[in-house]
């Protein structure tokens, strides 16, 4: 039995076929009509032949345009039904290979690596979150505990200033206390500019005088 690709190859060769026959009686119309006119009303016998041929050839010229449709017509359906085997043989294929990639697993083979893999990741993270969050690098430390001591620390510095401000058992007196002297500040007298007016004014009392 032919094979689809077959049957279309000599479909097509047919068609191209019946192709040439439509260009030949296309061209023997022609001439027919050509004759007819040449001959016209001086040889009605000759015209009249002419043009029954002529009629002849336009009816088997029919004919073979329809079978050409209809030889168009079945390879056009040929070339879908291959195009459809091919795509059917192409889909079962990506299926068995499909098939065979799955295996033996199952839906529950599935659930059962997507919750090793969270809990992986969960691990992941806690590790991670550990390693960020070092313990005994000083986050142990109670810090009211620290702010007590600072505040120790604090008092004690008072305490050794006013121990060296006067000794103990002894009052402070002001006139004993280094304290800056006041002094009295006059404020400076500035001296008027003399201007070249005054100078004019004192020759003019000079003179006068």
């Amino acid at each position: 039995e032919p094979t689809a690709q077959e049957a279309i190859q000599r479909l097509r060769t047919t068609q191209e076929l019946m192709e040439k026959n439509t260009a030949f009686l296309e061209k023997k119309i022609g001439d027919e009509l050509a004759l007819a006119k040449k001959h016209g009303t001086k040889n009605k016998r000759a015209a009249l032949a002419a043009l029954k041929r002529k009629k002849r050839l336009e009816q088997r010229l029919n004919q073979i345009d329809g079978t050409i449709t209809t030889l168009d017509y079945q390879i056009q359906t040929l070339e879908s039904a291959n195009t459809n085997k091919e795509v059917l043989e192409a889909i079962r294929v990506g299926a068995k290979a499909l098939k065979n990639a799955h295996g033996n697993m199952t839906v529950d083979d599935v659930h059962d690596i997507l919750d090793d893999v969270q809990e992986q990741h969960e691990i992941s993270n806690e590790m991670t979150e550990a390693i960020s969050n070092p313990t005994g690098l000083g986050q142990e430390y109670d810090e009211d505990e620290l702010l007590n001591e600072l505040e120790e620390l604090e008092e004690e510095a008072i305490s050794e200033q006013m121990l060296k401000v006067k000794p103990t058992g002894q009052t402070t007196e002001i006139g004993d206390l280094d304290l800056p002297s006041a002094e009295t500040h006059k404020p400076a007298v500035t001296k008027p500019t003399r201007t070249k007016e005054d100078d004019e004014l004192a020759e003019l009392e000079a003179w006068a005088s």
